[in-house]
């Protein structure tokens, strides 16, 4: 099938999608991050998928918090992506080895740290998100404490977490994203594409440890001139760092929760 009519497929299931096992009056966060690249010409499809699974929220029961995770392992080849990372590679190279998968690919996508499958796969999403809801998640809340200049100080408290499994410990990661990005390709396999992305991921970065019934961590985080303020979003997150397991999760938009200078 034509990509342009597998994802017109896709859209249309999605559109039929409201049904999980959350339980009643419950709303779930689930993450779902996307590995993806502007030189690969698979991506743009997996990228319409989660822009369009975060705007519909087509689980009834289920918040998605979104991720899109550029990789630079395409740089090389014909486009490089601005939005790329090294760090965003080796992310992924680690739920490689956890899952045992060998090599890396995109688009991958990967829901709460415990499933991973091709990136377009909404049927694969579905079955991923449905199972995720159904098991138990704690609660992790983040505020902006502080906002001078292009400086956030942000906290992330983290409460009634699963218990970790043992011998694993549970970190909590904390990233900047950037929706409503657009590029024109000039180049690679997508030359003469616009491409339209969600959820970019623009920083990312492990900022303490959850543990006992409640921690607390702090951190401080510059942002760039050229993103958006009123399109950024801070996602939190508690990760157990062997499993990859995801225990709880939270965004909240910058511009409606920051605080006075």
């Amino acid at each position: 099938m034509h990509r342009t009519a597998a994802l017109s497929v896709a859209l249309l299931c999605l559109a039929l999608w409201h049904r999980t096992a959350a339980a009643p009056g419950a709303t779930v966060p689930i993450l779902v991050e996307l590995f993806t690249a502007e030189g690969c010409s698979s991506c743009p499809a997996a990228d319409v998928l989660l822009e369009k699974m975060i705007e519909s929220q087509p689980a009834t029961g289920v918040e998605l918090v979104g991720l899109g995770e550029h990789v630079d392992y395409w740089d090389n080849l014909g486009w490089k992506d601005r939005f790329s990372s090294a760090k965003l590679t080796a992310r992924q190279q680690g739920y490689a080895a956890r899952f045992k998968t060998g090599d890396v690919y995109t688009p991958q996508m990967i829901v709460d740290g415990r499933e991973a499958f091709v990136g377009s796969d909404l049927n694969a999403a579905r079955r991923a998100i449905e199972s995720a809801s159904g098991l138990p998640h704690g609660v992790i809340h983040a505020a902006i404490e502080t906002s001078t200049g292009n400086t956030l100080a942000v906290s992330v408290a983290a409460t009634q977490l699963p218990p970790v499994t043992p011998g694993d410990h549970a970190e909590i990661v904390v990233a900047i994203i950037e929706d409503g990005l657009r590029t024109e390709v000039k180049r690679g396999e997508n030359q003469g594409r616009t491409l339209t992305h969600a959820a970019v991921v623009r920083t990312l970065q492990v900022i303490g440890e959850a543990s006992g019934d409640a921690s607390t961590s702090r951190a401080r985080f510059t942002l760039s001139s050229d993103w958006r303020r009123d399109s950024l979003k801070i996602v939190a997150f508690a990760q157990e760092r062997g499993s990859r397991r995801v225990l709880a999760t939270v965004a909240l938009a910058v511009a409606a929760h920051q605080a006075a200078p």
